[in-house]
């Protein structure tokens, strides 16, 4: 499902303008990740949580010049569904 399909579901739903639903929708987004950026977790009671892992620094390897590669320490973001949160 695409961010429109989205959009288009809510809209439907709710009888709100796709234009005003699109603003909330792309609002939403950039609060997630504005606090991931901060290093704050997102939690959803019901639904989920948005946070970050951190990953070590690690050696890869390059195979196309066969060398390795240091892969510095970093964050990664992650969604953990709720366990109300079900697929059936």
């Amino acid at each position: 499902m695409t961010k429109a399909e989205i959009v288009n579901e809510i809209s439907l739903k709710t009888g709100t303008d796709r234009k005003e639903v699109l603003q909330i929708v792309e609002g939403f987004m950039e609060s997630v990740k504005a606090s991931l950026i901060n290093g704050e977790n997102v939690y959803l009671r019901g639904f989920g949580s948005f946070i970050l892992k951190h990953r070590a620094e690690k050696v890869a390897r390059n195979i196309n010049k066969n060398t390795s590669v240091v892969i510095p320490a970093h964050d990664v973001p992650h969604f953990k569904p709720s366990k109300d949160f079900s697929l059936d």
